[in-house]
Protein backbone atom coordinates (compact mmCIF):
# COMPACT_ATOMS: atom_id res chain seq x y z
CA UNK A 1 0.00 0.00 0.00
CA UNK A 2 1.32 3.32 -1.12
CA UNK A 3 0.58 6.66 0.33
CA UNK A 4 -0.21 9.41 -1.93
CA UNK A 5 -0.89 12.78 -1.35
CA UNK A 6 -2.69 14.85 -3.63
CA UNK A 7 -3.36 18.89 -3.95
CA UNK A 8 -5.18 21.18 -6.49
CA UNK A 9 -4.98 24.15 -7.35
CA UNK A 10 -6.69 26.09 -4.76
CA UNK A 11 -9.53 28.50 -6.02
CA UNK A 12 -9.84 31.98 -5.75
CA UNK A 13 -12.74 33.11 -3.27
CA UNK A 14 -13.89 35.89 -5.62
CA UNK A 15 -16.84 33.90 -6.78
CA UNK A 16 -18.26 30.52 -8.27
CA UNK A 17 -15.79 28.55 -10.76
CA UNK A 18 -16.69 27.94 -13.74
CA UNK A 19 -16.25 24.32 -15.77
CA UNK A 20 -13.32 25.38 -16.99
CA UNK A 21 -11.62 26.12 -13.79
CA UNK A 22 -12.94 22.53 -12.56
CA UNK A 23 -11.92 20.43 -15.26
CA UNK A 24 -8.66 22.06 -14.88
CA UNK A 25 -7.42 20.82 -11.26
CA UNK A 26 -10.22 19.84 -9.12
CA UNK A 27 -12.03 17.44 -10.97
CA UNK A 28 -9.23 15.47 -11.99
CA UNK A 29 -7.81 15.40 -8.85
CA UNK A 30 -10.82 14.05 -7.47
CA UNK A 31 -10.55 11.06 -10.33
CA UNK A 32 -6.50 10.01 -9.05
CA UNK A 33 -7.58 9.84 -5.71
CA UNK A 34 -10.78 7.97 -5.86
CA UNK A 35 -8.98 5.67 -8.52
CA UNK A 36 -6.04 5.15 -5.87
CA UNK A 37 -8.43 4.43 -3.02
CA UNK A 38 -10.15 2.06 -4.74
CA UNK A 39 -6.63 -0.01 -5.62
CA UNK A 40 -6.43 0.75 -1.51
CA UNK A 41 -3.65 3.03 -1.12
CA UNK A 42 -3.91 5.31 1.41
CA UNK A 43 -4.82 8.98 0.29
CA UNK A 44 -4.86 12.27 1.48
CA UNK A 45 -6.38 14.88 -0.82
CA UNK A 46 -6.52 18.13 0.16
CA UNK A 47 -7.96 21.77 -1.45
CA UNK A 48 -8.80 25.37 0.11
CA UNK A 49 -10.21 28.24 -1.30
CA UNK A 50 -7.77 31.04 -2.07
CA UNK A 51 -8.56 34.14 0.39
CA UNK A 52 -6.54 36.77 0.26
CA UNK A 53 -4.96 39.80 -1.86
CA UNK A 54 -7.19 42.21 -3.77
CA UNK A 55 -10.09 40.17 -5.30
CA UNK A 56 -11.30 39.16 -2.29
CA UNK A 57 -11.10 42.99 -0.91
CA UNK A 58 -12.98 44.07 -4.09
CA UNK A 59 -15.57 41.18 -3.93
CA UNK A 60 -16.51 41.71 -0.93
CA UNK A 61 -17.03 45.01 -0.77
CA UNK A 62 -18.92 45.12 -4.21
CA UNK A 63 -21.12 42.50 -1.94
CA UNK A 64 -21.26 44.78 0.59
CA UNK A 65 -19.15 43.21 3.53
CA UNK A 66 -16.86 42.55 5.28
CA UNK A 67 -13.91 40.96 3.89
CA UNK A 68 -13.55 38.08 6.48
CA UNK A 69 -17.45 37.75 6.06
CA UNK A 70 -17.71 37.69 2.97
CA UNK A 71 -14.96 35.09 2.61
CA UNK A 72 -16.67 33.07 5.18
CA UNK A 73 -19.99 33.21 3.62
CA UNK A 74 -18.09 32.35 -0.30
CA UNK A 75 -16.03 29.39 1.57
CA UNK A 76 -19.46 28.05 2.39
CA UNK A 77 -20.61 27.91 -1.02
CA UNK A 78 -17.10 26.57 -2.64
CA UNK A 79 -17.54 23.64 -0.13
CA UNK A 80 -21.32 22.70 -0.84
CA UNK A 81 -20.76 23.13 -4.57
CA UNK A 82 -17.50 20.85 -4.20
CA UNK A 83 -19.90 18.13 -2.03
CA UNK A 84 -22.27 18.80 -5.73
CA UNK A 85 -19.68 17.69 -8.13
CA UNK A 86 -18.81 15.03 -5.61
CA UNK A 87 -15.17 15.85 -5.05
CA UNK A 88 -13.80 14.19 -2.05
CA UNK A 89 -11.63 15.95 -0.14
CA UNK A 90 -10.22 15.02 2.62
CA UNK A 91 -10.62 18.40 3.90
CA UNK A 92 -11.40 21.79 2.34
CA UNK A 93 -9.30 24.44 4.03
CA UNK A 94 -8.90 28.15 3.77
CA UNK A 95 -5.90 30.25 3.43
CA UNK A 96 -7.42 32.74 6.10
CA UNK A 97 -6.46 29.97 8.70
CA UNK A 98 -4.53 30.53 11.91
CA UNK A 99 -2.49 27.51 10.24
CA UNK A 100 -1.27 29.14 7.56
CA UNK A 101 -0.61 32.35 8.88
CA UNK A 102 1.50 30.52 11.66
CA UNK A 103 3.14 28.71 8.95
CA UNK A 104 3.69 31.43 5.87
CA UNK A 105 5.48 33.81 8.88
CA UNK A 106 7.33 30.63 10.00
CA UNK A 107 8.70 30.31 5.91
CA UNK A 108 9.26 34.12 5.58
CA UNK A 109 11.85 33.75 9.09
CA UNK A 110 13.64 31.08 7.49
CA UNK A 111 14.14 32.27 4.22
CA UNK A 112 15.35 35.62 5.91
CA UNK A 113 17.98 33.50 8.38
CA UNK A 114 19.09 31.98 4.72
CA UNK A 115 19.17 35.19 3.34
CA UNK A 116 16.44 34.59 0.74
CA UNK A 117 14.69 37.53 1.32
CA UNK A 118 15.69 41.07 1.20
CA UNK A 119 14.27 44.69 1.37
CA UNK A 120 13.57 46.41 -1.64
CA UNK A 121 12.28 50.23 -2.07
CA UNK A 122 10.47 49.67 -5.46
CA UNK A 123 8.27 52.55 -7.09
CA UNK A 124 4.80 50.80 -7.24
CA UNK A 125 1.52 52.27 -9.31
CA UNK A 126 -0.74 54.52 -7.34
CA UNK A 127 -3.94 54.80 -8.70
CA UNK A 128 -5.21 58.70 -7.68
CA UNK A 129 -8.67 57.82 -8.42
CA UNK A 130 -8.92 55.11 -6.24
CA UNK A 131 -6.53 56.43 -3.51
CA UNK A 132 -4.15 53.33 -3.35
CA UNK A 133 -1.42 51.38 -4.13
CA UNK A 134 -2.53 48.62 -7.42
CA UNK A 135 -1.39 45.15 -6.92
CA UNK A 136 0.06 44.19 -10.07
CA UNK A 137 -2.77 41.73 -11.15
CA UNK A 138 -5.57 45.22 -10.73
CA UNK A 139 -3.36 46.96 -13.17
CA UNK A 140 -4.19 45.88 -16.76
CA UNK A 141 -2.97 46.86 -19.82
CA UNK A 142 -1.44 45.78 -23.68
CA UNK A 143 1.06 42.73 -23.44
CA UNK A 144 4.13 43.92 -24.93
CA UNK A 145 5.57 40.35 -25.86
CA UNK A 146 2.27 39.23 -27.41
CA UNK A 147 -0.12 42.57 -28.04
CA UNK A 148 -3.23 41.02 -25.87
CA UNK A 149 -4.96 43.96 -24.68
CA UNK A 150 -6.34 42.72 -21.25
CA UNK A 151 -2.88 41.67 -19.98
CA UNK A 152 -2.40 42.03 -16.37
CA UNK A 153 0.53 43.70 -14.69
CA UNK A 154 1.89 40.28 -12.73
CA UNK A 155 1.54 38.17 -16.28
CA UNK A 156 -0.20 38.01 -19.27
CA UNK A 157 -2.48 34.67 -19.65
CA UNK A 158 -2.59 34.90 -23.17
CA UNK A 159 1.09 34.19 -23.57
CA UNK A 160 1.77 33.56 -19.87
CA UNK A 161 4.66 36.02 -19.75
CA UNK A 162 5.44 37.57 -16.45
CA UNK A 163 5.51 41.11 -16.48
CA UNK A 164 5.91 44.25 -14.59
CA UNK A 165 2.92 46.66 -14.38
CA UNK A 166 5.38 48.89 -15.91
CA UNK A 167 6.12 46.50 -18.80
CA UNK A 168 2.24 47.29 -20.04
CA UNK A 169 1.45 49.62 -22.87
CA UNK A 170 -1.10 52.26 -22.29
CA UNK A 171 -1.89 50.87 -18.68
CA UNK A 172 -5.17 51.46 -16.62
CA UNK A 173 -6.95 50.29 -13.64
CA UNK A 174 -8.80 47.27 -13.62
CA UNK A 175 -10.80 48.77 -10.38
CA UNK A 176 -12.33 51.98 -11.99
CA UNK A 177 -10.65 51.65 -15.38
CA UNK A 178 -8.70 55.08 -14.70
CA UNK A 179 -5.04 56.24 -16.51
CA UNK A 180 -4.66 58.28 -13.48
CA UNK A 181 -1.75 56.13 -12.59
CA UNK A 182 1.44 57.65 -10.65
CA UNK A 183 4.35 55.57 -9.51
CA UNK A 184 5.22 56.25 -6.06
CA UNK A 185 8.11 55.00 -3.90
CA UNK A 186 7.60 51.81 -1.18
CA UNK A 187 8.87 49.20 0.24
CA UNK A 188 8.70 45.55 0.20
CA UNK A 189 10.23 42.37 0.74
CA UNK A 190 11.71 39.91 -2.20
CA UNK A 191 12.46 36.56 -2.13
CA UNK A 192 15.85 36.23 -4.07
CA UNK A 193 14.44 33.27 -6.41
CA UNK A 194 17.80 33.76 -8.85
CA UNK A 195 19.55 32.80 -5.89
CA UNK A 196 17.94 29.67 -6.36
CA UNK A 197 18.94 29.16 -9.92
CA UNK A 198 20.85 26.02 -10.00
CA UNK A 199 18.97 24.13 -7.37
CA UNK A 200 15.94 24.82 -9.03
CA UNK A 201 17.08 23.65 -12.79
CA UNK A 202 18.91 20.64 -11.12
CA UNK A 203 15.62 19.49 -8.98
CA UNK A 204 13.42 20.00 -12.61
CA UNK A 205 15.74 18.05 -14.45
CA UNK A 206 15.35 15.09 -12.18
CA UNK A 207 11.50 14.85 -13.27
CA UNK A 208 11.89 12.98 -16.23
CA UNK A 209 8.25 11.39 -16.25
CA UNK A 210 6.72 14.97 -15.48
CA UNK A 211 4.06 15.66 -18.74
CA UNK A 212 5.13 18.04 -21.44
CA UNK A 213 3.21 20.63 -21.18
CA UNK A 214 4.62 21.51 -17.16
CA UNK A 215 8.18 20.67 -18.20
CA UNK A 216 8.26 23.12 -21.03
CA UNK A 217 6.55 26.15 -19.19
CA UNK A 218 8.87 24.96 -16.41
CA UNK A 219 12.21 25.50 -18.86
CA UNK A 220 10.76 28.35 -20.31
CA UNK A 221 10.38 30.34 -17.35
CA UNK A 222 13.81 28.93 -15.44
CA UNK A 223 15.46 29.40 -18.87
CA UNK A 224 14.47 32.78 -20.46
CA UNK A 225 16.48 35.85 -19.71
CA UNK A 226 13.79 37.42 -17.73
CA UNK A 227 11.48 34.38 -15.90
CA UNK A 228 13.47 33.44 -13.00
CA UNK A 229 13.35 37.13 -11.17
CA UNK A 230 13.75 38.14 -7.66
CA UNK A 231 10.49 38.66 -6.60
CA UNK A 232 8.03 40.86 -4.15
CA UNK A 233 6.38 38.65 -1.52
CA UNK A 234 4.74 41.52 0.39
CA UNK A 235 2.18 43.83 -0.66
CA UNK A 236 0.22 47.40 0.27
CA UNK A 237 -3.18 46.25 2.04
CA UNK A 238 -5.35 45.52 4.62
CA UNK A 239 -5.99 41.86 4.09
CA UNK A 240 -3.62 39.05 4.11
CA UNK A 241 -1.36 37.30 6.72
CA UNK A 242 0.72 39.94 8.42
CA UNK A 243 4.27 40.56 7.90
CA UNK A 244 6.16 38.79 10.53
CA UNK A 245 9.87 36.81 10.64
CA UNK A 246 8.24 34.06 12.46
CA UNK A 247 6.66 35.53 15.87
CA UNK A 248 8.89 38.36 15.17
CA UNK A 249 7.63 42.14 14.31
CA UNK A 250 9.54 42.70 10.94
CA UNK A 251 10.61 46.40 11.35
CA UNK A 252 9.43 48.52 8.30
CA UNK A 253 7.11 46.36 7.14
CA UNK A 254 4.33 46.94 9.16
CA UNK A 255 0.96 47.55 8.27
CA UNK A 256 1.88 45.74 5.19
CA UNK A 257 0.54 41.77 4.06
CA UNK A 258 2.33 38.80 2.73
CA UNK A 259 1.70 38.79 -1.41
CA UNK A 260 -1.11 35.97 -1.98
CA UNK A 261 1.12 33.98 -4.20
CA UNK A 262 3.75 33.68 -1.29
CA UNK A 263 1.02 33.00 1.33
CA UNK A 264 -1.45 30.28 -1.05
CA UNK A 265 0.87 27.41 -2.12
CA UNK A 266 1.46 27.34 1.64
CA UNK A 267 -1.76 26.57 2.58
CA UNK A 268 -1.10 22.91 1.40
CA UNK A 269 0.75 22.10 4.05
CA UNK A 270 -1.65 24.27 6.35
CA UNK A 271 -4.63 22.67 5.28
CA UNK A 272 -3.26 19.22 6.11
CA UNK A 273 -2.71 21.10 9.63
CA UNK A 274 -6.35 22.38 9.86
CA UNK A 275 -7.17 18.65 8.83
CA UNK A 276 -5.57 17.45 11.79
CA UNK A 277 -6.87 19.67 14.04
CA UNK A 278 -10.59 19.21 13.28
CA UNK A 279 -10.05 16.00 14.41
CA UNK A 280 -10.46 14.16 10.61
CA UNK A 281 -7.57 12.98 10.78
CA UNK A 282 -3.91 11.95 12.47
CA UNK A 283 -0.18 13.23 12.33
CA UNK A 284 -0.33 15.82 9.76
CA UNK A 285 3.47 15.84 9.64
CA UNK A 286 3.81 12.30 8.25
CA UNK A 287 2.89 13.94 5.27
CA UNK A 288 4.61 16.76 4.77
CA UNK A 289 7.81 16.25 6.27
CA UNK A 290 10.44 14.15 5.43
CA UNK A 291 12.28 13.49 8.50
CA UNK A 292 8.79 12.42 9.87
CA UNK A 293 8.08 9.98 7.46
CA UNK A 294 7.07 11.43 4.29
CA UNK A 295 9.96 10.11 2.47
CA UNK A 296 7.93 7.47 1.79
CA UNK A 297 5.00 9.71 0.68
CA UNK A 298 4.20 10.18 -3.79
CA UNK A 299 2.98 14.21 -3.76
CA UNK A 300 0.81 14.91 -6.79
CA UNK A 301 -0.69 18.52 -7.91
CA UNK A 302 -3.14 19.14 -10.34
CA UNK A 303 -3.42 22.68 -11.77
CA UNK A 304 -4.07 25.02 -15.27
CA UNK A 305 -1.19 25.66 -17.20
CA UNK A 306 -1.12 29.52 -15.91
CA UNK A 307 0.07 28.15 -12.17
CA UNK A 308 2.44 25.94 -13.12
CA UNK A 309 5.47 28.78 -13.24
CA UNK A 310 4.71 29.39 -9.83
CA UNK A 311 4.15 25.64 -8.64
CA UNK A 312 7.73 24.47 -10.63
CA UNK A 313 9.76 27.85 -9.31
CA UNK A 314 8.29 29.78 -6.51
CA UNK A 315 6.91 27.55 -3.94
CA UNK A 316 9.51 24.95 -4.60
CA UNK A 317 11.94 28.04 -3.90
CA UNK A 318 9.87 28.42 -0.20
CA UNK A 319 10.08 25.08 0.06
CA UNK A 320 14.17 24.51 -0.58
CA UNK A 321 15.18 27.78 0.59
CA UNK A 322 13.65 27.00 3.98
CA UNK A 323 16.43 24.66 4.74
CA UNK A 324 14.18 22.62 6.21
CA UNK A 325 13.22 19.15 5.74
CA UNK A 326 9.58 19.74 3.61
CA UNK A 327 7.99 17.60 1.01
CA UNK A 328 8.24 18.12 -2.52
CA UNK A 329 6.26 17.34 -5.14
CA UNK A 330 6.59 14.06 -7.35
CA UNK A 331 4.49 14.84 -10.13
CA UNK A 332 2.65 17.99 -11.08
CA UNK A 333 -0.18 17.14 -13.75
CA UNK A 334 -1.04 20.56 -15.37
CA UNK A 335 -3.95 21.22 -18.08
CA UNK A 336 -4.31 23.34 -21.44
CA UNK A 337 -7.70 25.73 -21.08
CA UNK A 338 -11.18 24.22 -21.41
CA UNK A 339 -12.98 27.04 -23.95
CA UNK A 340 -16.22 27.87 -24.05
CA UNK A 341 -18.63 27.35 -27.25
CA UNK A 342 -16.30 29.63 -29.49
CA UNK A 343 -14.92 31.89 -26.66
CA UNK A 344 -13.31 31.73 -23.30
CA UNK A 345 -14.61 30.51 -20.06
CA UNK A 346 -14.17 33.85 -17.85
CA UNK A 347 -14.85 34.30 -14.23
CA UNK A 348 -14.27 37.97 -14.72
CA UNK A 349 -16.36 38.63 -17.38
CA UNK A 350 -19.20 35.60 -16.53
CA UNK A 351 -18.84 33.73 -19.53
CA UNK A 352 -19.78 29.89 -19.20
CA UNK A 353 -21.61 27.77 -17.38
CA UNK A 354 -20.54 27.77 -13.60
CA UNK A 355 -20.58 25.18 -11.42
CA UNK A 356 -23.69 26.09 -9.48
CA UNK A 357 -26.08 26.72 -12.85
CA UNK A 358 -24.74 23.18 -14.10
CA UNK A 359 -25.57 21.52 -10.80
CA UNK A 360 -29.91 23.22 -11.42
CA UNK A 361 -29.68 21.82 -14.53
CA UNK A 362 -28.30 18.08 -14.75
CA UNK A 363 -26.50 15.51 -12.08
CA UNK A 364 -23.03 15.61 -11.22
CA UNK A 365 -22.18 12.62 -13.02
CA UNK A 366 -22.92 13.98 -16.43
CA UNK A 367 -21.11 17.13 -16.37
CA UNK A 368 -18.11 14.80 -14.76
CA UNK A 369 -18.01 12.24 -17.56
CA UNK A 370 -17.96 14.81 -20.36
CA UNK A 371 -15.56 16.97 -18.97
CA UNK A 372 -12.87 14.28 -17.92
CA UNK A 373 -13.36 12.73 -21.40
CA UNK A 374 -12.65 16.12 -22.98
CA UNK A 375 -9.98 17.05 -20.45
CA UNK A 376 -7.44 19.52 -22.53
CA UNK A 377 -4.29 17.52 -21.72
CA UNK A 378 -2.26 17.82 -24.50
CA UNK A 379 -3.86 21.06 -25.74
CA UNK A 380 -6.81 23.69 -25.08
CA UNK A 381 -10.48 21.98 -25.81
CA UNK A 382 -13.73 23.92 -26.49
CA UNK A 383 -17.25 22.55 -24.12
CA UNK A 384 -20.10 23.05 -27.06
CA UNK A 385 -23.78 22.13 -26.18
CA UNK A 386 -24.16 19.70 -29.44
CA UNK A 387 -21.03 17.62 -27.80
CA UNK A 388 -21.99 17.29 -24.53
CA UNK A 389 -25.43 16.36 -25.58
CA UNK A 390 -24.15 13.80 -27.87
CA UNK A 391 -21.29 12.35 -25.34
CA UNK A 392 -24.07 12.10 -22.66
CA UNK A 393 -26.73 10.60 -24.88
CA UNK A 394 -24.11 8.16 -26.67
CA UNK A 395 -21.57 6.97 -23.97
CA UNK A 396 -23.45 7.19 -20.56
CA UNK A 397 -27.09 6.46 -21.85
CA UNK A 398 -27.11 4.25 -25.05
CA UNK A 399 -23.76 2.55 -23.82
CA UNK A 400 -23.30 2.09 -20.25
CA UNK A 401 -27.38 2.73 -18.89
CA UNK A 402 -29.15 0.91 -21.76
CA UNK A 403 -26.59 -1.90 -20.94
CA UNK A 404 -27.76 -2.07 -17.25
CA UNK A 405 -31.49 -1.78 -18.14
CA UNK A 406 -31.66 -4.13 -20.92
CA UNK A 407 -30.16 -7.15 -18.93
CA UNK A 408 -31.86 -6.72 -15.46
CA UNK A 409 -34.98 -5.97 -17.08
CA UNK A 410 -34.31 -8.90 -19.30
CA UNK A 411 -33.75 -10.95 -16.34
CA UNK A 412 -36.50 -10.24 -14.49
CA UNK A 413 -39.08 -10.83 -17.05
CA UNK A 414 -37.39 -14.43 -17.50
CA UNK A 415 -35.75 -15.47 -14.42
CA UNK A 416 -36.94 -12.97 -11.44
CA UNK A 417 -34.63 -10.82 -9.93
CA UNK A 418 -31.66 -13.44 -8.94
CA UNK A 419 -28.56 -14.23 -10.89
CA UNK A 420 -29.76 -17.72 -12.89
CA UNK A 421 -28.62 -21.11 -12.40
CA UNK A 422 -27.65 -23.56 -15.47
CA UNK A 423 -25.84 -23.27 -18.28
CA UNK A 424 -21.71 -22.80 -18.32
CA UNK A 425 -19.79 -20.70 -20.06
CA UNK A 426 -18.58 -21.29 -23.95
CA UNK A 427 -16.66 -19.40 -26.43
CA UNK A 428 -18.50 -16.33 -26.79
CA UNK A 429 -17.95 -15.91 -23.01
CA UNK A 430 -14.00 -16.76 -23.22
CA UNK A 431 -13.58 -14.21 -25.67
CA UNK A 432 -15.35 -11.77 -24.16
CA UNK A 433 -13.01 -12.38 -20.86
CA UNK A 434 -10.05 -11.64 -22.79
CA UNK A 435 -11.66 -8.71 -24.62
CA UNK A 436 -12.17 -7.39 -21.14
CA UNK A 437 -8.50 -8.50 -19.71
CA UNK A 438 -7.15 -7.06 -22.45
CA UNK A 439 -9.03 -3.33 -21.70
CA UNK A 440 -8.80 -3.61 -18.00
CA UNK A 441 -4.93 -4.04 -18.84
CA UNK A 442 -4.65 -0.69 -20.48
CA UNK A 443 -7.41 1.37 -18.31
CA UNK A 444 -5.63 0.29 -15.03
CA UNK A 445 -1.94 1.82 -16.81
CA UNK A 446 -4.00 4.60 -18.25
CA UNK A 447 -5.29 5.84 -14.56
CA UNK A 448 -1.78 4.93 -12.95
CA UNK A 449 0.24 6.99 -15.51
CA UNK A 450 -2.72 9.82 -14.86
CA UNK A 451 -3.92 10.08 -18.30
CA UNK A 452 -7.10 10.92 -18.36
CA UNK A 453 -9.15 11.14 -22.04
CA UNK A 454 -6.62 7.84 -22.30
CA UNK A 455 -8.72 6.00 -19.52
CA UNK A 456 -12.16 7.39 -20.36
CA UNK A 457 -11.90 6.14 -23.77
CA UNK A 458 -10.59 2.92 -22.41
CA UNK A 459 -14.09 2.63 -19.97
CA UNK A 460 -16.16 3.62 -22.18
CA UNK A 461 -14.44 0.26 -24.88
CA UNK A 462 -15.25 -1.30 -21.63
CA UNK A 463 -18.78 -0.77 -21.69
CA UNK A 464 -19.13 -1.18 -25.00
CA UNK A 465 -17.75 -4.75 -25.01
CA UNK A 466 -21.02 -5.30 -22.54
CA UNK A 467 -23.03 -4.46 -24.92
CA UNK A 468 -21.53 -6.27 -28.34
CA UNK A 469 -21.67 -9.30 -26.34
CA UNK A 470 -25.43 -8.96 -25.20
CA UNK A 471 -26.16 -7.88 -28.80
CA UNK A 472 -24.02 -10.97 -30.27
CA UNK A 473 -24.86 -13.36 -27.49
CA UNK A 474 -28.87 -12.82 -28.02
CA UNK A 475 -30.57 -13.82 -24.53
CA UNK A 476 -33.94 -13.37 -25.42
CA UNK A 477 -32.83 -15.60 -28.64
CA UNK A 478 -31.37 -18.45 -26.84
CA UNK A 479 -34.43 -18.93 -24.20
CA UNK A 480 -36.63 -19.58 -26.78
CA UNK A 481 -34.58 -23.16 -27.67
CA UNK A 482 -32.18 -23.42 -24.72
CA UNK A 483 -32.95 -21.92 -21.23
CA UNK A 484 -29.92 -22.39 -20.14
CA UNK A 485 -27.76 -21.63 -22.41
CA UNK A 486 -29.64 -18.54 -21.89
CA UNK A 487 -29.06 -18.86 -18.20
CA UNK A 488 -24.95 -18.15 -18.66
CA UNK A 489 -25.32 -15.43 -20.96
CA UNK A 490 -27.23 -13.47 -18.54
CA UNK A 491 -25.18 -14.51 -15.44
CA UNK A 492 -22.20 -13.56 -17.68
CA UNK A 493 -23.97 -9.88 -18.13
CA UNK A 494 -25.15 -9.17 -14.76
CA UNK A 495 -21.38 -9.87 -13.56
CA UNK A 496 -20.30 -7.30 -15.38
CA UNK A 497 -22.41 -4.57 -14.02
CA UNK A 498 -20.69 -4.85 -10.19
CA UNK A 499 -17.71 -4.77 -12.65
CA UNK A 500 -18.22 -1.85 -14.66
CA UNK A 501 -19.70 0.00 -11.06
CA UNK A 502 -15.91 -0.21 -9.49
CA UNK A 503 -13.85 0.44 -12.84
CA UNK A 504 -16.45 3.75 -13.16
CA UNK A 505 -16.45 5.16 -9.94
CA UNK A 506 -13.88 7.33 -9.98
CA UNK A 507 -15.34 9.30 -13.27
CA UNK A 508 -19.29 8.60 -12.01
CA UNK A 509 -19.78 7.84 -8.39
CA UNK A 510 -23.44 8.51 -8.00
CA UNK A 511 -24.11 5.82 -11.33
CA UNK A 512 -21.50 3.31 -9.81
CA UNK A 513 -23.16 3.51 -6.22
CA UNK A 514 -26.69 3.12 -7.69
CA UNK A 515 -25.25 0.03 -9.94
CA UNK A 516 -23.99 -1.77 -6.30
CA UNK A 517 -27.32 -0.78 -4.97
CA UNK A 518 -28.88 -2.44 -7.11
CA UNK A 519 -26.85 -5.30 -7.45
CA UNK A 520 -26.45 -5.89 -3.59
CA UNK A 521 -22.41 -5.62 -4.11
CA UNK A 522 -19.69 -3.66 -2.11
CA UNK A 523 -16.83 -2.39 -4.47
CA UNK A 524 -13.79 -4.62 -4.57
CA UNK A 525 -11.34 -3.62 -7.31
CA UNK A 526 -11.39 -6.80 -9.57
CA UNK A 527 -8.66 -9.06 -9.59
CA UNK A 528 -9.06 -9.81 -12.99
CA UNK A 529 -11.48 -10.16 -15.81
CA UNK A 530 -12.37 -13.55 -15.34
CA UNK A 531 -13.05 -13.38 -11.82
CA UNK A 532 -15.18 -10.09 -12.30
CA UNK A 533 -17.34 -12.96 -14.32
CA UNK A 534 -18.24 -15.41 -11.92
CA UNK A 535 -18.08 -13.23 -8.96
CA UNK A 536 -22.08 -13.77 -8.53
CA UNK A 537 -23.07 -16.59 -7.59
CA UNK A 538 -26.21 -18.65 -9.20
CA UNK A 539 -29.40 -17.32 -6.61
CA UNK A 540 -27.88 -13.63 -5.61
CA UNK A 541 -30.79 -11.26 -5.65
CA UNK A 542 -30.89 -7.82 -7.01
CA UNK A 543 -33.15 -5.59 -8.27
CA UNK A 544 -33.56 -3.54 -11.57
CA UNK A 545 -32.14 0.05 -11.14
CA UNK A 546 -33.77 3.56 -12.00
CA UNK A 547 -32.98 4.78 -15.49
CA UNK A 548 -29.15 5.47 -14.74
CA UNK A 549 -29.07 8.06 -17.20
CA UNK A 550 -31.44 9.93 -19.55
CA UNK A 551 -31.11 11.20 -23.10
CA UNK A 552 -30.50 15.21 -23.45
CA UNK A 553 -33.55 15.93 -25.87
CA UNK A 554 -33.08 18.56 -28.82
CA UNK A 555 -35.10 21.29 -27.16
CA UNK A 556 -33.13 21.47 -23.81
CA UNK A 557 -30.31 21.70 -25.36
CA UNK A 558 -31.37 24.71 -27.77
CA UNK A 559 -32.69 25.88 -24.56
CA UNK A 560 -29.50 25.89 -22.41
CA UNK A 561 -27.58 27.44 -25.77
CA UNK A 562 -29.75 29.99 -25.32
CA UNK A 563 -30.14 30.52 -21.71
CA UNK A 564 -25.82 30.69 -21.33
CA UNK A 565 -25.32 32.66 -24.16
CA UNK A 566 -25.02 35.90 -22.37
CA UNK A 567 -23.16 37.25 -19.80
CA UNK A 568 -23.43 36.14 -16.08
CA UNK A 569 -24.06 38.73 -13.67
Amino acid sequence: MARILITSAIPYINGIKHLGNLVGSQLPADLHARYMRARGHEVLFLCATDEHGTPAELAAAKAGKLVAEYCAEMWEVQDRLGKGFRLSFDHFGRSSSPQNRKLTQHFAGRLADAGLIEEVTEKQVYSNADGRFLPDRYIEGTCPNCGYDRARGDQCENCTKQLDPTDLINPRSAISGSTDLEVRETKHLYLKQSAMRGQLSEWIDSKTDWPILTTSIAKKWLNDGDGLQDRGITRDLDWGVPVMKGEEPWPGMEGKVFYVWFDAPIEYIACAVEWMDSGKGDDWERWWRTDKGADDVRYVQFMGKDNVPFHTLSFPATILGSGEPWKLVDYIKSFNYLNYDGGQFSTSQGRGVFMDQALEILPPDYWRWWLLSRAPETSDSEFTWEAFQQDVNKDLADVLGNFVSRITKFCRSKFGEVVPEGGEPGEAEAALTRALQTRLTAYEAAMEAIEVRKAAAELRALWVLGNEYLQSAAPWSAFKTDEARAAAITRTALNLIPFYATLSAPFIPDAAAAMHAAMGTEPAWPESAEAALTALPAGHAFTVPDVLFRKIADEEREEWQQRFAGIRT
